[in-house]
């Protein structure tokens, strides 16, 4: 697992500090470039405007364009743009209005504004990046976040965004700004669990919001956004999968794709793992029939989260590798594995005890 926290000398700031950290000289083009002047073992100096800012790494890390985030009285900074990686997400908010089951991410009461210093750091992120919106719910910060992204537009229209919401905060005055910021720009991440109101409610904790999010979903629909439609498998859902497919086909087909995606064991989803993971492994049925009737309709189907030895082999060739770089983890088997390359491994928090219970290298 990759740290995305590095450890600093603490700063006399009282204002958070946006700074990109560079090996060359004639790499500093903005007042938010640091170069390195000196390294000792795990001390790594950077000269910031004059001032010093000390990093402490473990092994060999190479912080080369980077970007971090620095607060008040903290003695570690967020790493919030690896240059390296095209896994780059920043979280705008742990605020949300809604309790799903399997949240990797459950919500918090309190908010703290950083969109201005999230616009900055996408300013100074590497050209033709794709940059990770999340929550929380982005959308309760409708306004500031349509504001960053339009500042981030103007500054580097190379940029893009893939933005995760539960799509229930937009309203038609929206689609002449989602318009103007360009809807090329954004990959909406929407979810939708079942085709019917009772069952996806009962599977967020909101009762209402698959009325909700198909006003949302038409609002992206009628601004030519470009969506990418996400359903977590679940033992609540697996039977339903075969209506959901239909669902898409007969309402949504102008989507990307229909991401049919696993569960991660943390937060809300380890707390409710027994009652909820689904064992793709030993039982993938209604998954094939969900991807069968999908791609014979022309709809794009895809596989989030699947390792490759968890899928039947016809349905290998939808799994892709989605799980984020820096919680990604292999295991034992993997070592023998002739497919590891292509695969996307487990997350970091997976447990074999209470994993998938089919699985081997392949």
């Amino acid at each position: 697992m990759i740290d995305l926290r590095l450890e600093i000398d603490p700063l006399p700031i009282v204002e958070p500090l946006v700074i990109r950290l560079t090996h060359e000289p004639s790499k500093c083009e903005t007042e938010h470039d640091a170069v390195l002047v000196e390294t000792n073992g795990t001390r790594l100096e950077y000269d910031y405007n004059g001032f010093s800012l000390v990093l402490r790494r473990r092994g060999d890390e190479n912080f080369d364009g980077d970007v971090i985030l620095a607060l008040p009285g903290q003695r570690t900074a967020h790493r919030l743009i690896r240059s390296a990686s095209p896994h780059n997400t920043f979280l705008v908010t742990e605020q949300c209005d809604q309790l799903c089951v399997m949240c990797s991410q459950p919500p918090k009461k309190y908010h703290t504004d950083l969109f201005s210093q999230f616009a900055v750091a996408a300013s100074l992120a590497p050209i033709n990046a794709t940059i990770g919106i999340s929550g929380g719910e982005p959308l309760l910060h409708k306004d500031r976040l349509f504001s960053m992204v339009e500042a981030v537009a103007l500054a580097r229209p190379d940029i893009k965004f893939h933005i995760l919401s539960n799509g229930q905060h937009l309203i038609a005055e929206d689609v002449r700004r989602l318009a103007t910021i360009g809807t090329e720009r954004i990959l909406w991440g929407i979810p939708l669990y079942a085709a019917d109101g009772p069952n996806h409610d009962r599977i967020v904790g909101k009762e209402g919001a698959f009325h909700q999010l198909q006003r949302g979903l038409a609002i992206l629909m009628k601004a030519g956004a470009s969506v990418e439609l996400r359903t977590v498998v679940m033992q609540q859902n697996k039977n339903q999968l075969v209506e959901l497919a239909d669902f898409v086909f007969t309402r949504l087909s102008a989507i990307e794709v229909w991401a049919i995606m696993q569960m991660e064991r943390i937060g809300y989803g380890r707390m409710n793992w027994a009652t909820s993971f689904q064992d793709s492994s030993t039982d993938f049925a209604q998954i094939a029939k969900a991807i069968d009737l999908s791609a014979a309709r022309g709809i794009p189907v895809a596989l989030y989260n699947f390792p490759l030895c968890s899928v039947p082999a016809p349905y290998r060739e939808f799994a892709l590798s989605t799980i984020s770089d820096w919680k990604r983890k292999y295991l034992d088997i993997c070592e023998k594995c002739g497919s590891r390359a292509a695969c996307g491994g487990f997350f970091e928090w997976y447990s074999q005890k209470e994993g998938f219970a089919a699985l081997g290298a392949i």
